[in-house]
């Protein structure tokens, strides 16, 4: 038997692309895994025009122009290839399993992760039936950065709102449909004494001077652009107001009273961001009645037993430690490939 040290490094190959409004996680989450499997294994970045940079210090290939993510793999045939980009079709992934020993999917909708070995579903739908054996739909897969680690459970030191309350507005990286807009025009006519910071995302695709005109029309209300840090913004917030994609599971690491606005339907349909998690979700944003919004606003700012039950559900749920979990799988199939199933077994 070869020791282990002397053991020719098997290459896991990570693809990420921006889809579905997910944000930047699918990104950290990836470089989290890489840091931590670089040790044992050779890591690369495959990347395409909707791909974020590769973290420092990882050996990046450029997807071509006129190539595909199949055919890149083919070149390369990776031991592992591990998937971050929306929802996927059975042809693409037929091509790309030809190439490559073994293929594990995050968060895929689509079609073609009926063909990888196995599919993690951090994001999962509220109606899920009929799933295969090879999903492993799990809310603890979800792994918090280091960021959002450091302020665990900072809600359940916070005996009361701060004599001006904070509201968070955070509609991620793009924020495709304005809800930042939509939310902060509601918000204005608010009548209690409120501090108001709305983040804007990298790709925020809309005027930003708008939305600093309407701050001028309230005393308190700052638009902040980046470079910020979002974990240390979230934790002074009160009530933060966000998507229903992965940034709930962020506020959950923390503990803190949350309204979640559907972007889209894809988010409308996720299953994790629900009232007896601790939120309170209001639907499509697009659709959201101000005096809805405003209420939902200041229920956990007036009403205490309310407030201290919100972040007891979230913080009951331990979020933020899926990493130990993903990295088995990930293990486990580098050492037995196509041994998807199995590993779901023991996931599940």
């Amino acid at each position: 038997m070869i020791p282990i040290e002397t053991r020719e490094k098997k290459t896991i190959a990570i693809h990420v692309a921006r889809t579905d409004a997910k944000g930047t996680y699918p990104a950290r989450r990836a470089a989290i895994l890489a840091k931590i499997l670089s040790e044992e294994a050779n890591v690369l970045f495959l990347t395409g025009p909707t791909s974020p940079a590769a973290p420092e210090g990882f050996q990046e290939i450029t997807i071509g122009r006129n190539t595909t993510l199949a055919d890149t793999v083919s070149v390369i045939k990776p031991a592992l290839l591990l998937r971050d980009s929306g929802s996927t079709i059975q042809e693409e992934v037929d091509k790309i399993r030809e190439s490559v020993s073994s293929l594990i999917h995050f968060d895929d909708f689509g079609d073609g992760g009926r063909l990888a070995d196995l599919v993690l579903q951090t994001l999962y739908e509220e109606e899920s039936e009929n799933v295969m054996e090879h999903y492993v739909m799990e809310r603890n897969l979800y792994m918090a950065d280091d960021p959002f680690d450091s302020y665990r459970k900072i809600g359940l030191q916070k005996d009361r709102p701060a004599p001006l309350p904070h509201l968070v507005i955070s509609f991620g990286e793009e924020d495709p449909g304005n809800l930042s807009y939509r939310a902060l025009r509601h918000v204005l006519q608010l009548q209690i004494p409120l501090k108001v910071s709305v983040l804007v995302g990298e790709l925020y695709p809309h005027d930003v001077s708008t939305l600093r005109m309407m701050a001028l029309g309230r005393r308190n209300t700052n638009i902040v652009q980046p470079p910020y840090d979002t974990a240390e913004l979230y934790s002074t917030a009160d009530v933060i107001l966000c998507g229903s994609g992965y940034m709930p599971y962020e506020v959950a690491v923390m503990g803190i009273p949350c309204i979640v606005l559907a972007q889209n339907e894809f988010e409308l349909g996720l299953g994790f961001p629900k009232e007896h998690h601790g939120f309170i979700h209001l639907g499509l944003g697009r659709k959201v009645k101000q005096s809805n919004l405003l209420n939902a606003i200041m229920e956990p700012l007036l009403h205490e037993p309310l407030r201290k039950r919100a972040i007891r559900r979230q913080t009951n749920l331990n979020l933020g430690n899926g990493k130990d979990t993903v990295l088995e799988a990930i293990r486990y199939l580098l050492e037995y490939p196509k041994r998807g199933k199995a590993m779901s077994d023991m996931l599940h």
